[in-house]
């Protein structure tokens, strides 16, 4: 459930995509499309967009440039949150997670489950926190992207969401290094 305090201001937040696909490009990547539309839809900014194949070595090369990279707030990735041996999306997660997002996963099943039932068990998205940088795996459909954003992400990434949301805890990711030497 959505409730939004108007008496807030919208707060845009910098937003990176990652496709993971061995069949795909960018001219062909109908998910990440459809999530970097999302995005921008919002009012936020799409602050990078790739594509790297089901490799979890690549993924979390990419994962952890972007994390180091100050001007991305969040990665959201599309693909390969599945069973086979070619994904690897969750296992890239791990190496550079330094918190996980337990609810978000949960979420996203149980929201999944009301529009494909017991096939979602075989969705492995997962969420999580790495260098003050907010990471999300969605599975690889358009149908799937949509219902992580539009259902999830859209609400918990705006400022004005109530009672709370992932923005609000931003400036807080970070605590457990301490103190910015200045």
């Amino acid at each position: 459930m959505a409730r939004i305090d108007e008496t807030r201001a919208f707060l845009a937040v910098n937003i990176a995509v990652l496709t993971v696909s061995d069949s795909r490009t960018l001219a062909n990547d109908t998910s990440g499309d459809t999530l970097a539309a999302r995005i921008t839809e919002a009012g936020h900014h799409l602050a990078a967009r790739d594509l790297v194949r089901d490799d979890a070595t690549l993924i979390a090369a990419k994962l952890a440039a972007w994390i180091a990279d100050p001007a991305i707030d969040v990665v959201i990735t599309t693909g390969g949150t599945g069973l086979t041996g070619r994904d690897v999306t969750p296992e890239a997660f791990e190496r550079v997670l330094e918190k996980r997002i337990e609810g978000f996963g949960e979420l996203f099943r149980m929201l999944s489950y009301q529009k494909i039932g017991t096939s979602t068990m075989q969705s492995r998205a997962i969420g999580g926190v790495a260098g003050g940088t907010y990471l999300f795996a969605l599975p690889g459909s358009p149908g799937a992207v949509k219902d992580g954003w539009d259902e999830i992400l859209r609400w918990q990434l705006d400022a004005r969401h109530r009672p709370c949301n992932l923005v609000e805890l931003m400036p807080r990711l970070m605590e457990h290094v301490g103190p910015v030497a200045v």
